[in-house]
Formats: structure tokens, C-alpha cells, sequence
């Protein structure tokens, strides 16, 4: 059985996470998105939550997981039997940062491959900081995040706004 992990934070998962998730899963047996920590980023929603919220609009794919862990990718890697990394590119300014990662995780786990899919076009512009920003002005966000989780997202722009 193939396994690969796409790995992020996804706070929150936007249309182009999901359509990641999806032509992953239409490739390997089992997909584990994984919602990882990144120290230099100040969630929206907890670990939690966010696996919650990807559960949420993934449930239409039998072969997905969604997990959360704070071990080094490459290891979590280990432990879930899987020998390839997803990650999507938007340009080519990802393309260097997460090529650096490639190196590294194959380094410490040399069994470890990292493919990658570029984004479709119409989500090249596409991030959660973007989305989240987005969200403080109240611009719909029929275009950038999945409809399930819409209104989860705006509740909590509201909680912190302190509305």
C-alpha cells in the first residue's frame, strides 16, 4: 500500500489545499494530511480544530486521514509507513523553500521521497494568511475556502475581533 503524508498547518484549509488533497488521494492508496506545528506562525485555530475542519471537507474521500502531529515530518513519515511527502507549489519562490525541505527530510529519513503538484491556476494566489486577512474585511470567501467550513471560519474572525 502506497502511503503519503501532506503535510501543513492549514489554518484554515483553503480550495487549494482541497484540491491537493483530492488529486493526492486519486494517486496513492492512503493520503494522511497531517496538520503539522510551525513556530513561526500564530494560529487561527488550534491543532484540533483544524483537523476538525479538514475532516469536515475531506469526508467525501474514503482514503483520507487527517491527523496532527508535533514530530519532526520526517519521522512522522517513518512512523506511518510512508515513503512520500505531498507538497503543492504555487510559483516558484515555494519551489526553493520546499526543495530545501526535500533535502533535509530525505537526509534524515533516506527513504523518503517528496512529490510535488503545482496548484491549479485559479489558486496561485491562494494562502491561508491571505484568506485570513481577507476575513477581517468581511470579503466573501466563497472563492477561497470550501463552503463547509465558511462559517466556522467567520465565527472565529468574529470571536477575535471580539464581536
Amino acid at each position: 500500500m502506497k502511503i503519503a503524508i501532506y503535510p501543513g498547518s492549514f489554518d484554515p484549509v483553503t480550495k487549494g489545499h482541497l484540491s491537493i488533497i483530492e488529486r493526492a488521494a486519486n494517486i496513492f492508496d492512503k493520503l494522511v494530511v497531517c496538520v503539522m506545528v510551525n513556530s513561526g506562525k500564530h494560529p487561527m485555530f488550534n491543532q484540533q480544530e483544524r483537523v476538525a475542519l479538514i475532516k469536515k471537507v475531506t469526508g467525501h474521500l474514503p482514503n483520507v486521514e487527517v491527523e496532527c502531529s508535533c514530530d519532526l515530518l520526517a519521522e512522522y513519515a517513518r512512523k506511518k509507513g510512508s515513503c512520500v511527502i505531498v507538497k503543492g507549489l504555487r510559483a516558484g519562490s515555494d519551489f526553493e523553500n520546499e526543495f530545501q525541505m526535500a533535502l533535509i527530510n530525505r537526509k534524515i529519513n533516506p527513504e523518503l521521497d517528496t512529490m510535488f503538484l503545482t496548484t491549479e491556476h485559479q489558486y496561485m494566489y491562494l494562502s491561508s494568511s491571505i484568506v485570513k486577512e481577507l476575513g477581517k474585511y468581511s470579503v466573501p470567501l466563497q472563492d477561497f475556502l470550501p463552503e463547509e467550513i465558511i462559517e466556522d471560519f467567520e465565527r472565529r474572525v468574529h470571536e477575535r475581533k471580539g464581536e
